[in-house]
C-alpha cells in the first residue's frame, strides 16, 4: 500500500513538473526571430560569451560591442548582455554616462523600429554592482525576454522587475545551460 501511494506521489510529482515546464517554454519558444545584434550594456566580457553561444547554437548573429542604431538595419531582435566592466568601459574609451547615452540611443531605435530586446545576465554575481544595477532597472523594463545565470539574481533584481513587467525569466545554474533556452527563444 505505501509503495503504491508512493509510487502515485512520485507520478503526480512528474506530471506537474512536465506541466510546469511546458508553460514556461510557452513563455518563452519562438519569442525571437533571426538575424539578431548582440551588443554589451556596461562593455563587460560576457558579450563574447553572448556571441559564442549564438554561434553554438546556430543563430544568425551580428556582434558590435558599441553597436549604434544603424547597426540594427536588416536586425530583428536586440541582444543588450547586461554588466559594467570598468576595464572594458575603459579601453573602448567611455565612462558610464557615454554608455549609457549610446545604449539609451540603442534601444530607442530599437523600439522604433518594434525590434524586441532580449537581456542576458552571464556574469553572475561577480557582474554585479551599483553601476550595473542601475542599467539593470534602466533597461530590463523593456525586454521582451531575460536570461540570467541564477548567482547574478541572487537579490532578486531580474525576477522583481520581470514580475512587475510581466517579462518571462529564464535562470540557468551556469553559463553553458544557457545554450538550450537561448536556441529555443528564437523562431
Amino acid at each position: 500500500m505505501k509503495k503504491r501511494l508512493f509510487v502515485a506521489l512520485v507520478a503526480l510529482f512528474l506530471a506537474c513538473s512536465m506541466i510546469l515546464s511546458s508553460q514556461s517554454g510557452q513563455q518563452t519558444a519562438g519569442l525571437f526571430e533571426q538575424p539578431l545584434l548582440i551588443t554589451s550594456a556596461g562593455q563587460n566580457a560576457e558579450v563574447q560569451i553572448a556571441a559564442v553561444l549564438a554561434k553554438r547554437t546556430g543563430l544568425n548573429y551580428t556582434l558590435a560591442k558599441l553597436a549604434t542604431a544603424k547597426d540594427l538595419e536588416n536586425m530583428k531582435t536586440l541582444v543588450l548582455v547586461m554588466g559594467t566592466s570598468l576595464k572594458g568601459l575603459g579601453a573602448a574609451g567611455l565612462d558610464m554616462d557615454k554608455e549609457r547615452e549610446r545604449v539609451t540611443g540603442l534601444v530607442a531605435a530599437a523600439q522604433k523600429r518594434n525590434i524586441p530586446i532580449l537581456c542576458l545576465h552571464l556574469g553572475g554575481e561577480s557582474r554585479r554592482g551599483q553601476q550595473t544595477d542601475e542599467l539593470i532597472s534602466e533597461f530590463l523594463p523593456l525586454a521582451r525576454m531575460a536570461l540570467v545565470v541564477k548567482s547574478g539574481n541572487m537579490d532578486g533584481i531580474f525576477t522583481r522587475i520581470c514580475q512587475e513587467k510581466n517579462i518571462p525569466l529564464v535562470e540557468v545554474e551556469k553559463t553553458v545551460d544557457v545554450l538550450a533556452p537561448l536556441q529555443k527563444a528564437f523562431k
